[in-house]
This record gives C-alpha cells, sequence and structure tokens, in this order.
C-alpha cells in the first residue's frame, strides 16, 4: 500500500501556508516553558515523528499520537522531545519543504501542534524542532512561482545557475533526488545571503519560539536543531560566509527575545563542532567522535575520544552525548543483539558528563542497518528510502501492525518485506515491560539514578584506572557526592586498579542493587557494569 501524500495535497498545502499561521487564540489556556536546565542535565528523546504514534488509523505518525504518549516519555525520563520536521515536504521525512510555516496534513493541524506544546509543558519535558532551510523541494512557491521568471517576487529567494532563472542550483549537483514511492522531485539551494531570505528565517524561528510575540515563550518551542549547518553550504562557494552573516544574526535575536532557548546544531562534517560552537554561535552540538568510541566498546578509543571531546568544547557550550540517531544504523544491529553489549554502551552513555540523546526504541534495543549496496549496479536505488530500516515504527504493542503502529511504509518493496522488527520478536513495548531484566528496565534504572543524582547531571567528571586495563572508570562529583561507573570492556574477567585511597576513604553503596554497602575494586565479568555511589 503506497501511503505517501499525492503531491497535489501538498501543492494545496504549500499555498495555504503562504499566509501568515496565527498564533495559539488568546481564549485558549496557554502554558509557560519549564524552567532551564543546567548544562548536563537534559536527557534528549528525538522521535522521528512519522514512525512514532498513529492516532486516527492511517498507519502515519501524527500529533494526537504524540500528545497521547507523553506520559510514556515522560516516565521513561527524558526532559526533552527534539523533533523532525513537521513541515510539507514530497519526501517522507520532511526535509526539502514545501512550506516552512505550515504542518504536514498527514500529521494534523497547527491546533493539533499548539495542543501538544501545550500538553509537553504541562508534564515538564520541553520540546525542540528539527529546521532546515537551506532548501526547497519542487512545488515551495518559492521556486515555483519563479521559474524562468527573474522579476518574480520570490525569485531571489533561491540560486540559480542561469541568469533566466529557469535552472536552480541542485541540492549535491542532482536535478532530481528519488523518492522512495518511485517519484523523482526536485531541490534547490536557498539564497541565504538574501537579506529578505534572513529576515524570514529569523521571523519564523522567533514564531516558533514564541507564538505570542511577547517574549515569555507561551506555548512556544524550547530550542532548535539545525540540519545540515555549515558555514559555506555543500561547499559551492554559493551560499557562505553563513555563519557571521546568517547564523550568528538569528540566534542573537532568537536570544534576544529568550535567553533560554537551546540551540542545538548538526555539524556538517560529523566532527568536534568547535567552529560551530564558537563561530557558529550555537550553544550544543552532537558528539559524532565519542559515538564512534562507545560504539567501538574499546576502553583506550573512549578514553582518548573523551579526553578530545572535552579538549574542543569551549567553556559554557556543550557536547549531546549519543547511540543512534535518524542518520545512522542503530546500535543493536552493531552490536549484533549482543545484550550485554547494549547495557554497557547505555551506561556509559547516560553517566558521562553532557547532554543525553535517545533514539525513539533505543530503549528497547529496536534494530535497523541503513543498505550498504544503494547506488551500485545489482543493488538499491539510490532514493530517501534507504533510511526506512533506521526509522521503522516504534514497537508499542507485540503486533506490529495493532492499532495506533505507525507502519507507513507496510507494503513498499524492499523496505516491508525486508524490515528489522517483526511481530513477537521480544523487542516490543508491551514484551519488555513484562520482562524485569529487559533492556526497557535497564535504561528506566539508568535514567532514574540520573534524575536523582546530581553529580550524574552537574557534577565534575574524572578518568580513572588510566591504564592498560580493560575497566572504564569514570567518576562523578558533586561536592561530597559520588558517582563512580565501572564497565569491564574486555574479554575476560578483570579487577578495576583504584586508588586505595578512594576507596577507603569513601563508603560506597551498589546503585543498581539493593544500596547495600560495597566495594568499588570487586571483580566484574566481561561487559558486566556496576555502578557505586556515595548514600544519600
Amino acid at each position: 500500500m503506497n501511503l505517501a501524500r499525492p503531491l497535489l495535497t501538498l501543492l494545496a498545502a504549500s499555498l495555504l501556508a503562504m499566509t501568515a499561521m496565527p498564533a495559539p487564540a488568546a481564549s485558549q489556556t496557554t502554558t509557560a516553558p519549564p524552567p532551564a536546565t543546567r548544562a548536563g542535565s537534559q536527557v534528549l528523546y528525538q522521535i522521528f515523528f512519522r514512525s512514532f504514534r498513529d492516532s486516527n488509523g492511517d498507519r502515519i505518525g501524527d500529533l494526537e499520537g504524540l500528545t497521547s504518549k507523553l506520559g510514556y516519555i515522560k516516565h521513561l525520563g527524558a526532559t526533552t522531545i527534539l523533533l523532525t520536521p513537521l513541515q510539507p515536504s514530497p519526501y517522507y521525512h520532511n526535509y526539502f519543504a514545501t512550506a516552512f510555516k505550515a504542518i504536514d496534513p498527514a500529521y494534523g493541524t497547527m491546533a493539533d501542534y499548539f495542543a501538544f506544546i501545550r500538553a509537553a509543558h504541562a508534564q515538564g519535558l520541553k520540546v525542540y524542532l528539527d529546521e532546515e532551510f537551506q532548501y526547497v523541494a519542487e512545488g515551495n512557491p518559492w521556486w515555483r512561482t519563479s521559474i524562468c521568471k527573474p522579476h518574480a517576487k520570490y525569485a531571489d529567494y533561491l540560486l540559480w545557475k542561469d541568469a533566466s532563472h529557469c535552472v536552480a542550483e541542485p541540492f549535491m549537483g542532482r536535478a532530481k533526488w528519488l523518492s522512495y514511492t518511485g517519484k523523482s522531485y526536485g531541490i534547490a539551494m536557498v539564497n541565504l545571503n538574501n537579506p529578505a531570505v534572513k529576515a524570514y528565517f529569523q521571523k519564523l524561528l522567533l514564531f516558533w519560539a514564541d507564538p505570542h510575540g511577547d517574549g515569555s515563550g507561551r506555548d512556544g518551542v524550547d530550542g532548535f536543531r539545525l540540519d545540515h549547518m555549515m558555514d559555506d553550504l555543500d561547499h559551492k562557494g554559493l551560499d557562505k560566509d553563513l555563519f557571521a552573516h546568517f547564523w550568528a544574526p538569528i540566534i542573537h535575536a532568537l536570544k534576544a527575545r529568550r535567553a533560554d532557548l537551546g540551540i542545538l546544531a548538526e555539524q556538517a562534517d560529523w566532527g568536534y563542532g568547535t567552529k560551530w560552537l564558537t563561530q557558529g554561535h550555537v550553544d550544543m552540538v552532537f558528539a559524532f567522535p565519542l559515538r564512534g568510541a562507545l560504539l567501538s566498546l574499546d576502553k583506550q578509543a573512549i578514553v582518548k575520544a573523551i579526553r578530545a571531546t572535552d579538549a574542543a568544547t569551549p567553556a559554557g557550550k556543550r557536547q549531546v552525548i549519543f547511540l543512534e540517531n535518524h542518520d545512522v544504523d542503530r546500535s543493536m544491529s552493531i552490536f549484533h543483539d549482543d545484550q550485554a553489549k547494549a547495557r554497557a554502551a547505555a551506561a556509559i552513555e547516560l553517566m558521562l558528563k553532557g547532554d543525553s540523546l535517545i533514539y525513539y526504541g533505543q530503549e528497547l534495543g529496536m534494530r535497523g542497518m541503513q543498505p550498504k549496496n544503494f547506488g551500485k549496479s545489482g543493488g538499491i536505488p539510490l532514493s530517501d528510502g534507504i533510511g526506512i530500516p533506521v526509522r521503522e515504527a516504534f514497537r508499542w504493542q507485540a503486533n506490529l501492525q495493532a492499532p495506533g503502529s505507525a507502519i507507513w511504509y507496510e507494503g513498499s518493496k524492499p523496505w516491508w518485506p525486508d524490515r528489522y522488527n517483526r511481530s513477537n520478536d521480544g523487542v516490543s513495548l508491551q514484551e519488555e515491560k513484562a520482562r524485569p531484566d529487559s533492556l526497557y528496565h535497564w535504561y528506566r534504572k539508568l535514567l532514574a539514578l540520573r534524575q536523582a543524582r546530581a553529580e550524574l547531571r552537574e557534577g565534575s567528571q574524572r578518568i580513572l584506572c588510566d591504564d592498560n586495563t580493560t575497566v572504564l572508570c569514570i567518576l562523578r562529583e558533586d561536592g561530597s557526592q559520588r558517582t563512580l561507573l565501572l564497565v569491564n570492556l574486555g574479554k575476560t574477567d578483570a579487577k578495576p586498579r583504584l586508588d586505595p585511597k578512594l576507596t577507603r576513604a569513601t563508603t560506597w553503596t551498589d546503585l543498581l542493587g539493593n544500596h547495600a554497602t560495597t566495594s568499588p575494586d570487586a571483580t566484574l565479568q566481561p561487559m558486566q557494569v556496576r555502578i557505586v555511589g556515595t548514600p544519600e
């Protein structure tokens, strides 16, 4: 079954979006954003929106479905929801917009959106929106009304290859890009150096952050993820010096309106992100190199990456630590379904200093890997479909096809026949809630520990056992409160080499067990995790 929206629906949505979207009506109950959080205390829960929860039976995740499951996210232990884009697009992932100040009709209405924001804030949850406006897709009015019309109202909003404005500057040099539905659409570069374009996007972000326009942030989002952020877009020399002339002024305007807004950049090179934090003036970047080390489960690589990440991060700036997101393979597939490795990686991610991110379904051990033979002879055609395996429906019930399951890709080939997650495979919330030893309960325990102990949210961090043994030892401290993470990343039993002054001068309790007094230097089995701490 083809669940893609017809292109005519998208074009209609684009026309409607050309008119200003109103802020929530004054008669509606509004909610203030949750209090500001200190650096390192956030746990972001990233949702691939289309795949999370369906409320109306069309198998597409939507705003009402997400709103109905806010209690789950809160109970899990997350503090912040990070959404993939909601804007209309011919592509299922909703990047490459046909309209910016609009909600994809498949997801709901603007009223549904504000109802979701109010409900999230009422639960004490923050919301970050994913923004990508360096490109537009075929059907966007800026493009559609300007083709071969160099004097049209929006002609200079895009970049063009010819003076007559008949051929737009294409994304990554390709005129058309294939959708998993079999249809192809053009994607054009936006002229971000045009002052009118900068003013438009500044106004757009201010609307999402402060829809009432009074600086209160009522019914507004609490932060933004800036997708594919670059100083010279795609290294073409066409949209360049963007840090200084596009991003910095917009971020300054946002902070002037709401100083507590969080700005999280996806640094396009997937490196340490220092230039984005300094020249781009964002608050946070993703800890991509550290992710690679965490997935290796190699002690020396992890220690090296922690130190390099710390050195690359200026004071007052942050790195978001993660194992998965919507662009990379699922960690459980990387670990070949090894539960012990998944538990070890989760413990390290959530106990390290910094904001953490959990990708929806990571807490269940959902599987998925992107095909590696796309675009090759005999392989899968290059399309947006290559990301579907890591964006499959969240597993609410053991039956994948139960009501509420957002299996929008059902029937599509090869994505549905070759899907990773299947009914009654043991990887669903329903099944894992019933098993006390499940990965879901492990994540709940770790997140509850992080929430309960200030040193895990705001404390300092020291690497102990800095030797050639296989036990990773991370000490978190806040005043007299201490938590010590111990993970044996080797293949044989091992004992941590800890300073006797530390082990003897402190009373330690088992934070993962019954809080009985214990010694931190006990022998650990391969991939065993121990977390000990000072009594509360």
